[in-house]
């Protein structure tokens, strides 16, 4: 009853948000954005539009992170030219995408990208503008309307912010500069509905928030954990542009966390959330370290891959299932392979790895056992083997975690800076310790079975 009552008050902060149809225009004198602080690039496509009579903007993510200080890594135009027009405008243009069609100008390795100015869809439009699915989520997203109409349709408050780069003006629609200053994530519009329309941005929530260390608003959030389950509709190669957006922008333990309290997690990731389940304390702190390892290096500058990632992502999942198929008869390695194949089968179900990634991911699991057979000439075999720095700093993540390894890490980082003299003795301790090596299950050599059958 109080919810229904709250609704019919049309305060601009709480739900239904009223309309605005005119902006809050701030000008030059009472903001800190410049136009020198853009892309001399993105300043060119937006003067170039206006010239040849069209509306534009710098929109979105480029002016927040300016308002905020932060270096964009991207700047987006908004216009009132349509993607065609705007490939008119410019040779050096090509057009994307069905789904939301939008054009990329390209200037060397820099690309700008511009979209036309949406509208909604609660008028009858063709197939090739409007298309929902039953659930309610936008499939085809090409309606296109007028600057006040594009302002509603974007998705966050601190989002819809214009920045006209010949006056000097912001265009504030939604109280973004508002929210900004409150380091508040609030939805433009309906949350659930909104959500409906494109369940990511639960996850574009859950990223700004992880970003830029601001909260989610009440009603922006009260919907998520119930519609969740809306991304499994979700195609796997979008979700993994996602999750690398959401997990390597630097931030991504605050993520993590922020994913796992609104049930985020589960659908990106099932059989981890799983893990999670069976075994909480080792699956959060190796995932919780990886991050955190992963978001260091991304503050230092130090290259990152995700394939390092995604392998301590999903590895709390493969123990259980070696285990299932040793007690099936299958022996240690065979059994860990297999069981590392039909987990990343499984994975890309739900996020589709690339297999530049799934590769290298697969090769530092496999090395893993491996690193505890080190008699004779494998451990220096194993020493030149191109993945074997990422598969002992995996072994190191591991051990961080609290997995039991007889100590396999600490002797990995003494043979490394070990002389030819000591590494050899170091292996010949090896031999001596029937418990650091595993037993031989077979002769060094087969021999050629006897043939009993008589002579003929």
């Amino acid at each position: 009853m109080i919810r229904k009552l709250l609704q019919k008050i049309p305060s601009p902060f709480g739900l239904p948000q009223r309309k605005r149809t005119t902006p809050t225009v701030i000008p030059a004198s009472q903001h800190s954005l410049r136009r020198e602080r853009l892309s001399r690039h993105a300043v060119t496509v937006v003067e170039r539009l206006q010239q040849a009579g069209y509306q534009a903007f710098a929109v979105g993510g480029c002016v927040r992170d300016l308002l905020l200080n932060i270096e964009p890594k991207d700047f987006d135009i908004a216009t009132s030219a349509t993607p065609e027009q705007v490939r008119a405008t410019f040779r050096n243009s090509r057009l994307i995408g069905r789904r939301f069609k939008l054009a990329h100008v390209h200037f060397g390795r820099e690309i700008i990208e511009v979209a036309t100015f949406r509208a909604n869809h609660e008028e009858e439009t063709s197939a090739e503008q409007s298309r929902q699915s039953e659930s309610g989520r936008l499939l085809r997203d090409n309606v296109y309307g007028t600057f006040e109409q594009d302002a509603q349709r974007r998705d966050f408050t601190i989002n819809a912010l214009y920045y006209d780069v010949s006056s000097g003006q912001i265009h504030d629609f939604a109280h973004g500069v508002h929210d900004i200053r409150n380091q508040q994530i609030r939805l433009i519009g309906q949350p659930e509905q909104r959500y409906q329309e494109d369940p990511v941005r639960m996850l574009r929530a859950v990223r700004f928030a992880g970003k830029l260390g601001f909260e989610i608003e009440p009603h922006t959030a009260a919907p998520i954990e119930k519609l969740a389950p809306l991304l499994h509709d979700i195609p796997a190669a979008r979700l993994f542009d996602e999750v690398l957006k959401l997990l390597m922008s630097g931030q991504g333990q605050r993520t993590f966390d922020l994913l796992y309290e609104y049930d985020l997690f589960a659908p990106l990731f099932p059989d981890t959330d799983e893990a999670i389940i069976d075994r909480p304390d080792y699956t959060l702190q190796l995932v919780r370290q990886a991050l955190t390892n992963t978001d260091e290096r991304i503050a230092q500058g130090k290259p990152v891959t995700p394939a390092f990632l995604f392998a301590a992502l999903l590895w709390p999942a493969l123990p259980q299932r070696v285990r299932d198929l040793e007690a099936q008869g299958i022996p240690s390695i065979p059994a860990h392979q297999q069981a590392a194949h039909e987990l990343l089968a499984e994975q890309c179900r739900h996020t589709a790895i690339p297999k530049r990634f799934s590769i290298p991911m697969r090769e530092i699991w496999d090395m893993q056992p491996r690193l505890a057979r080190r008699s004779g000439r494998r451990a220096d075999q194993l020493l030149e083997h191109p993945r074997f720095r990422a598969a002992y700093d995996f072994l190191l993540l591991r051990e961080s975690a609290g997995e039991q390894t007889d100590g396999l890490g600490h002797w990995w980082t003494l043979y490394q800076d070990a002389s030819p003299d000591e590494r050899r003795r170091m292996i010949r301790e090896l031999g001596s310790d029937k418990s650091s090596s595993p037993k031989r299950s077979r002769s060094r050599s087969r021999r050629k079975p006897r043939n009993n059958a008589p002579d003929a």
